[in-house]
């Protein structure tokens, strides 16, 4: 990479961390380490929560979606103003007003310590194994910048964002995800605009070449469990996996349970409601454009450099016949794109019909360079992680590309900070105060918040080798989630019904993770569905087991 691509990456990033150590005041209490006091502001908290989903695995994977897919995984996020607008005036309240550190701790207030601790224990699980998703995301970029493996590349952001985390609470989390907001959307509409200018067709013919491949396709209105990106799915599976992300995951309720009252905290929510689905429609529209942009410049046969490096040294020749079979094929399809930029009323079937077939011999080319990448190093290739970072080091203008590393490698940090921030909040508070040293002093409880959080830096890490090789990064993420979130928001669900009980809430959260379980291992529905089939066992057994318990005593308030 360029020099001045590195300075700009140095000096981002000595300016996050000085900065965020700096606003790190008041950390000396466990109120001020884990809920800043109460004192962040609205728009704070706001883009705060925004930031910790724009991770490294937005930049990366959901603009590779884009790149791959198009546009239809933007549904999933057709339940997110419903979503804030019921957490408004349900969980937002119930949590803010009662003085708790973490969603769980409000648990053994409403039911009992099992409840809460069971609970907890889902949520651990499950963001411990998505943060180890987000920390992939700029491991590729190292990785692939370098030339390391990834396993050194992820080392080198997990343990200086570990000691960050370490050493700052959740208020200078907090202000370091907004410079991070600002950063990404900068880096966004700067490529978009790179993309726009280097492109030889009018933006409108751009649109119809991505849109004669699908890739412009948002809305599905079938009705399918087996299908996870259509309307229903996104607006019925995306507010339930909504609900339980903003209101019960403790990444999500830390920051707002930081907000000075809960006006503030609901304002912060509604930000996300109003603005969440346009700005990942701008992710996805970068990725639509990179697509685009190889229509006219020959993209790689294999975007992972490292698979690329191994089949040329163990297949030379056989992977040169394939670069030079791919890029004839590139060359009719270049010559059948520009016919569709130009064509006529009269000719513009012929000319897509025309283009569609040059797509489908290049996609069976690569096919077979994927094969090939598969066999030799006995891994999946997931060439949709690699896409974007491929072209930024490739094609980007110098100091663009460090832009959007410096966006890549900050967003990390700032989301794996807040991950692993809400990691080490409930494994001292739900778990270490409750059931180990519940009389010890602040000092103590913050020595060991820092301990819990470098143990699960270290899981994070572990993690982050095994999932960039699962495919899709924001797939990844939020099928990791799925699996426990709707049972998780079931809890939160029966906790605001009175005649819930403590052994009913228990449990419906078993049944409800043993049948999400058996959904996901034995059937082909959909991981956005898991969280209605979740929530609605957990409510139906825990309502059941409730009535039938006579001898459950009233809950207390």
């Amino acid at each position: 990479m360029h020099p001045i691509n590195w300075a700009i990456v140095v000096a981002y990033l000595t300016y996050v961390v000085v900065d965020g150590i700096r606003k790190s005041k008041g950390t000396d209490t466990i109120a001020g380490y884990f809920a800043a006091n109460k004192s962040l502001s609205w728009w704070v908290v706001g883009l705060s929560v925004m930031a910790t989903q724009l991770s490294a695995v937005t930049m990366i994977g959901t603009t590779g979606q884009g790149a791959t897919d198009g546009l239809r995984f933007v549904q999933i996020y057709f339940g997110l103003p419903l979503a804030m607008v019921i957490l408004g005036v349900t969980i937002v309240p119930m949590l803010h007003g009662s003085g708790v550190f973490t969603a769980y701790e409000y648990l053994e207030q409403r039911f009992d310590a099992k409840t809460r601790s069971f609970t907890a224990f889902l949520f651990l699980i499950s963001r411990g194994m998505s943060v180890g998703t987000i920390m992939a995301a700029p491991g590729v970029v190292f990785s692939a910048v370098f030339g390391i493996p990834l396993v050194w590349a992820v080392t080198l952001i997990g343990v200086p964002t570990v000691i960050y985390t370490m050493v700052g609470g959740v208020q200078a989390v907090a202000w370091a995800d907004v410079k991070q907001m600002v950063l990404i959307v900068v880096a966004l509409f700067a490529i978009m605009a790179v993309l726009l200018v280097q492109m030889p067709v009018s933006p409108h013919d751009a649109l119809t070449i991505a849109g004669s491949t699908g890739r412009l396709q948002t809305f599905d209105f079938s009705f399918s469990f087996n299908e996870t990106y259509t309307f229903w799915s996104g607006l019925l599976g995306g507010t339930f996996l909504m609900l339980s992300y903003f209101g019960t995951d403790q990444s999500q309720v830390q920051r707002y349970l930081a907000a000075r009252s809960v006006g503030e905290a609901r304002s912060s929510l509604l930000m996300s409601a109003y603005w969440k689905i346009p700005l990942q429609a701008l992710v996805l529209l970068v990725g639509v454009g990179v697509f685009v942009y190889y229509q006219f410049v020959t993209p790689p046969l294999l975007f992972n450099p490292a698979h690329e490096e191994a089949v040329v040294a163990e297949r030379g020749a056989a992977y040169q016949a394939l670069q030079d079979e791919y890029a004839s094929a590139f060359t009719l399809r270049e010559s059948a794109a520009l016919e569709v930029a130009s064509a006529a009323d009269g000719g513009a079937d012929a000319a897509m019909e025309t283009f569609l077939a040059r797509e489908s011999d290049m996609q069976a080319i690569r096919g077979e360079a994927l094969a090939m990448a598969e066999e030799v190093t006995g891994e999946a290739s997931r060439d949709v992680n690699y896409i974007i970072p491929r072209f930024v080091l490739s094609e980007l203008p110098i100091g663009l590309a460090g832009l959007f590393i410096a966006g890549v490698i900050a967003a990390a940090m700032s989301s794996i900070s807040s991950e692993l921030n809400s990691l080490a909040t409930t494994s001292v508070i739900d778990f270490y105060r409750r059931w180990v040293r519940p009389d010890a002093d602040d000092a103590h409880y913050l020595r060991v918040s820092r301990g819990a959080t470098a143990l699960w830096g270290v899981f994070a890490c572990i993690v982050a080798v095994y999932a960039a090789t699962l495919g899709s990064l924001i797939e990844v993420v939020n099928r990791f989630g799925s699996f426990f979130y709707g049972s998780i928001l079931g809890v939160f669900l029966l906790a605001m019904i009175p005649r819930a009980r403590a052994n009913g809430a228990f449990t419906g959260l078993i049944v409800g993770m043993a049948v999400v379980g058996w959904v996901n291992f034995q059937t082909g529905v959909a991981y956005l569905w898991q969280n209605v089939i979740g929530a609605a066992v957990v409510l139906a057994v825990g309502m059941a087991v409730s009535v039938g318990d006579r001898r459950q005593p009233e809950p207390r308030s």
